[in-house]
C-alpha cells in the first residue's frame, strides 16, 4: 500500500511539474519573440546589421575583385600623449583595398579614389583615428585602428566598397 501511495504522489508532482513547466513556455515564448522583433526593428530603424558587420565583406570578396589604392606618401601623425606625459607621432603609410565588383565601384573607386578626389578626406580620417592612440597602442593594436578607420570610411562613403584598410609602414617617434 505504501508502494502504490508514493508512485501516485511521485506521478501527481511530475503532472504537477509538467502543467507548470507548459505554463511557464506559454508565458514566455511570446514575450520573447515579441523582444526579438522589437530589437530587429530598433536595429532596422537605426540602419545597424544584425550580422558581424561590413568588415565582414573582406573575406567575402575574391582576390582578383580586389583593387588595391596606396596614399601617395605617409602621413605624420601627433599621437596622444603617453603616461609620462611626453609627446611622440607617428609616420604612417595606408593602402585601400576595393571591391571592383562593387555597384559603388565605378563612381567611388574609379572616379573618386582613384582619381585622387578623396585623398584629403581619406588622410583627414586617418589622421583623426591615428591620433587616437599612444605610441603603444598605435603599435601593439595596429589592426583595432584598421577596423576603425575602414569603418569610418564606409560610413563617409556611405558603401562598403572599400573592403579593407592596411597600414604598409607605422614608425613612432
Amino acid at each position: 500500500m505504501k508502494k502504490n501511495l508514493m508512485s501516485v504522489l511521485i506521478l501527481a508532482l511530475l503532472v504537477v511539474n509538467l502543467v507548470l513547466t507548459a505554463i511557464t513556455m506559454i508565458s514566455i515564448v511570446p514575450s520573447a519573440k515579441k523582444s526579438n522583433e522589437l530589437i530587429t526593428e530598433i536595429c532596422t530603424a537605426l540602419d545597424l546589421e544584425l550580422a558581424s558587420g561590413r568588415t565582414a565583406n573582406l573575406s567575402n570578396v575574391p582576390i582578383e575583385n580586389r583593387v588595391p589604392y596606396t596614399l601617395d606618401g605617409s602621413l605624420t601623425v601627433n599621437l596622444r600623449n603617453s603616461e609620462d606625459g611626453s609627446e611622440h607621432y607617428a609616420i604612417v603609410s595606408v593602402v585601400l583595398s576595393m571591391d571592383n565588383s562593387h555597384e559603388d565601384y565605378e563612381a567611388l573607386g574609379l572616379k573618386g579614389i582613384q582619381a585622387k578626389t578623396y585623398d584629403s578626406n581619406i588622410k583627414n580620417i586617418v589622421n583623426d583615428v591615428v591620433s587616437t592612440y599612444t605610441k603603444e597602442e598605435i603599435l601593439s593594436e595596429r589592426n583595432r585602428a584598421e577596423k576603425e578607420i575602414l569603418e569610418k570610411l564606409q560610413g563617409f562613403f556611405d558603401s562598403d566598397m572599400v573592403v579593407d584598410v592596411g597600414f604598409v609602414q607605422v614608425t613612432s617617434e
